[in-house]
């Protein structure tokens, strides 16, 4: 059994725990050291338990506390060459810190299992991840931070228990609103950020290859909403014929937690 939690998820910072008994992971550190810990001690998780991070990419909102976080605790972080050689290059990774690059066969970490995935994003070289527990049966999935879910990516994540999946913006909140020309392009294009729609349309491939719980995340502040980015994906999902609490459970991970761990 696989103990998963968003414990931030906006473009305020995003990181999300993933764990087994006493032993887990961090996708990302993108609020500071000491707010990550506090939300930690929040859903029962003590900070020591962290036994590695990995990251999806180098943005500012996945890194923010990243460096303080490793050297409190004398943690590897985990990710691909481009991002490592990125927060190198910024000063955030020093020789003081346990990197390794990734190795796309996967990794096992105190039992479980993590299988990175190449993202289509703004970055230097994003990835997603899946995590198979040491059951060899529960797995979860992270996918944010990508314009275009690919081929590559749905054959990743099917049939995981649970996927982390992206909603970042309503495409007419957008258009429509206050953001300059260049960067509403970024953010609609290939590389930029999956829309309510496009993250619905995953949702239904997804609920017809064995997924059952989904947690939608990454919300625009400026352009989406949770209600939105909710009645979006379930409407999608009953227009198949699909039942809430039958085929699947849907939510919307908060800015900040305020909810216990899922158990997957």
């Amino acid at each position: 059994m696989i103990k998963f939690c968003p414990l931030f998820s906006s473009s305020s910072g995003n990181s999300v725990y993933i764990g087994e008994n006493n032993n887990g992971i961090l996708i990302d550190v993108g609020r500071s050291a000491k707010q990550t810990r506090e939300m930690l001690c929040k859903i029962g998780v003590e900070e020591n338990a962290i036994k590695a991070v990995f990251l999806t990419h180098e943005h500012s909102d996945h890194i923010q506390g990243l460096s303080v976080f490793l050297k409190r605790n004398n943690i590897p972080v985990y990710a691909s060459a481009g991002t490592l050689l990125s927060l190198r290059q910024k000063g955030v990774l020093t020789e003081c810190h346990k990197d390794f690059t990734l190795d796309d066969s996967g990794f096992e970490i105190n039992g479980m299992f993590i299988n990175p995935f190449k993202t289509s994003h703004d970055c230097a070289d994003g990835r997603g991840y899946t995590v198979t527990g040491s059951d060899g049966v529960s797995k979860v999935a992270v996918a944010t931070d990508t314009g275009i879910v690919t081929p590559e990516i749905i054959n990743k994540i099917k049939g995981c228990n649970l996927v982390y999946i992206e909603s970042n913006h309503d495409v007419n909140m957008l258009k429509n609103g206050d953001y300059h020309y260049e960067l509403k392009k970024r953010i609609l294009s290939d590389k930029g950020h999956l829309s309510n729609d496009a993250c619905a349309e995953v949702l239904r491939a997804l609920v017809n290859k064995g997924t059952t719980q989904f947690v939608l995340a990454h919300l625009s502040e400026e352009n989406n909403t949770p209600h939105l980015a909710y009645n979006t994906s379930i409407n999608a999902l009953l227009e198949m014929g699909a039942l809430v609490n039958r085929d699947f459970q849907l939510r919307v991970a908060e800015p900040e937690n305020q909810n216990k761990p899922i158990l997957v």
